[in-house]
C-alpha cells in the first residue's frame, strides 16, 4: 500500500494475532461427505434444469451433483472440470446466489436453494486433494500460441489449449499467477493458498510455460508475439483505475481498493498491515464490498461504503451486502465524494447527497462530511495500454463470436475485453471458447 504505516489515523496490529487469524478463516467451510450427501439429495435433477442455464460456463449442475449423490464425487469433478477448469475457485468465489442457485427450483419453490457452490467445492477439492489431473494432453501439434495474462480467462485458454496439443506459452507482467484470483479476491473466500495450489494443478496437463515479471507493450511487444506465435490471446484484465475526481484525491491515505486487496493477499502477517480507524469505501462492485469487510476484520473502528446510486442499483450482491453489514459496515446510499479534507493527510471526506434521473447522477447541493483518515477507491477499472491497432468498444477490446478482436490472429477475453460481465466465471468461459476458436483456426493452417 502507498501509505506508510504511520500516517496519522492509519495503523497495523489494531487487533491482535489471534483475532486476525479467527476473522481471515474460510468464509464457507467446506461440506464433509455426509454434509454433501445430504445436500445432494435435495436437487430434483431437473431435465431442462434452469441452473444449467445460469451458468456462464455452462457446467452440467444436475449431473454432477446426481454424482456426488451416488458416491462418486471423483465424476463429479470430471464434470465440471470438463467445462469450468477452475471449478474449484468459481466454487469459493462465483455469486452463486444471483446465478446458478438464484435459479434452482428450490429457490423460488422455498427460498433455499440447493447449495450448488458448496458442492462444486466438495467434487473439485476431492479430486484436487489427491492431485489427480483428469485430462490428457493430445499429441504435440507443433502449433504455438502466446497468452498475454495468467488469470483466469489466460489460464482457461492456456489449458484447453494445452490438451489439444498446442504449446502454449503465458506472459504474465506480475510474479505470481492467477490474476484477480491470487491479488484481488477477499483473504476469507480463498484462504490456505488455494489461488496458486489451483494453478499449479492445472500445470500438470504439460505443454504450459509461464514467463514471469514480462508485460506486453513493456518487455514483450505484441508485433513479436503475432510473428513468433501461430495466434495470440489476451487476457491480461484491467491494469487503470478510474480516478475520483473529487478534491484532494492526492492526499495520503486516498489509495485503491485492488491495491489495498492485494497487499492484504500478499501480506505474510496481517498485523503488519495499517488500516485507518475510520474506512470510507466509495464504490458499489464487488470491490468494494472485499475491501469494506477486510478493513473491518483488520480493526478498523468505522467502515462506510459510499454508493452514489441507491439499494437496488448496487452492483454487489444482496448477500455481498448482508455480509458486509453482518461485519458492522455502514452504507451511505445516494451520495458522491466532493472532497478528501486535511492538511496533507485525510481527516474527513466531503459528500453530497444525489438524486438519479433516467440514468443519470445529480448532485442535490446538501451536503456532509464523513471522518475518514482511509479512503478507498473502488469504483472501477480501465484498459491500461492496449496494444495498437485493436478495436475498441466502451474502453474494452472489441470482439466478436468467441473472442475474435480487430486484429487477425489474435483473440481477448476477460475483464479486458468487451461483453460479458466481470466475473471469474465468466472469463473462463470466454477463455475456454477462445481457445477452442483458436484450435479450429490454426489446425486448418
Amino acid at each position: 500500500m502507498t501509505n506508510s504505516p504511520f500516517t496519522p489515523g492509519i495503523a497495523p496490529a489494531r487487533l491482535p494475532e489471534e483475532a486476525l487469524a479467527r476473522n481471515f478463516t474460510d468464509l464457507h467451510a467446506p461440506l464433509d461427505g455426509h454434509e454433501a450427501l445430504v445436500a445432494a439429495d435435495r436437487c430434483y435433477f431437473c431435465h431442462d434444469a434452469p441452473c444449467i442455464t445460469a451458468c456462464p460456463t455452462d457446467i452440467d449442475i444436475p449431473l454432477f451433483i446426481r454424482q456426488i449423490a451416488t458416491g462418486t464425487p471423483e465424476a463429479a469433478a470430471e464434470t465440471i472440470f470438463d467445462q469450468n477448469i477452475l471449478g474449484g475457485m468459481c466454487a469459493r468465489v462465483c455469486p452463486t446466489e444471483t446465478l446458478c442457485e438464484e435459479a434452482c427450483v428450490r429457490e423460488a419453490a422455498e427460498g433455499k436453494p440447493v447449495e450448488i457452490g458448496r458442492l462444486q467445492r466438495f467434487a473439485t477439492d476431492t479430486v484436487m486433494a489427491k492431485g489427480v489431473h483428469p485430462f490428457e494432453r493430445a499429441p504435440a501439434t507443433g502449433k504455438t500460441v502466446a497468452v498475454v495474462g495468467a488469470g483466469p480467462a489466460g489460464l482457461a485458454c492456456a489449458h484447453r489449449l494445452a490438451m489439444h496439443g498446442h504449446s502454449v506459452t503465458i506472459f504474465d507482467a506480475r510474479p505470481k499467477p492467477g490474476g484477480l484470483n491470487e491479488y484481488g479476491i477477499a483473504s476469507y473466500k480463498s484462504v490456505d493458498n488455494f489461488a496458486q495450489a489451483e494453478v499449479d494443478w492445472l500445470l500438470k496437463i504439460g505443454g504450459i510455460e509461464i514467463k514471469y515479471g514480462t508485460a506486453l507493450n513493456g518487455d514483450v511487444t505484441m508485433a513479436a508475439l503475432q510473428a513468433d506465435f501461430d495466434a495470440v490471446f489476451l487476457g491480461m484484465g484491467l491494469g487503470g483505475v478510474n480516478a475520483l475526481r473529487a478534491e484532494g484525491e492526492t492526499r495520503d491515505g486516498v489509495t485503491d481498493a485492488v491495491e489495498f486487496i492485494a497487499d492484504l493477499r500478499q501480506a505474510d502477517d496481517l498485523s503488519t498491515l495499517p488500516v485507518g480507524r475510520n474506512v470510507v469505501v466509495i464504490g458499489g462492485g464487488m470491490t468494494a464490498i472485499d475491501a469494506a469487510v477486510q478493513s473491518k476484520l483488520l480493526g478498523a473502528e468505522n467502515v462506510t461504503v459510499l454508493y452514489r446510486r441507491g439499494r437496488d442499483a448496487m452492483p454487489a450482491s444482496a448477500y455481498e451486502q448482508d455480509l458486509a453489514a453482518s461485519k458492522g459496515v455502514r452504507f451511505i446510499f445516494n451520495a458522491m465524494p466532493l472532497e478528501v479534507l486535511g492538511n496533507g493527510a485525510a481527516t474527513a471526506l466531503r459528500c453530497e447527497y444525489t438524486k438519479v434521473e433516467g440514468r443519470s447522477v445529480q448532485g442535490t447541493g446538501e451536503t456532509f462530511d464523513i471522518p475518514a483518515d482511509q479512503v478507498l477507491k473502488a469504483i472501477g477499472q480501465t484498459l491500461d495500454g492496449a496494444p495498437d491497432g485493436l478495436k475498441l468498444d466502451g474502453g474494452k477490446i472489441a470482439v466478436t463470436g468467441a473472442g475474435r478482436t480487430s486484429l487477425s490472429g489474435v483473440w481477448a477475453g476477460g475483464d479486458c475485453a468487451s461483453g460479458g460481465e466481470d466475473l471469474t466465471v465468466t472469463a473462463v468461459a470466454e477463455g475456454r471458447d477462445a481457445a477452442e476458436d483458436i484450435h479450429m483456426q490454426i489446425s486448418k493452417a
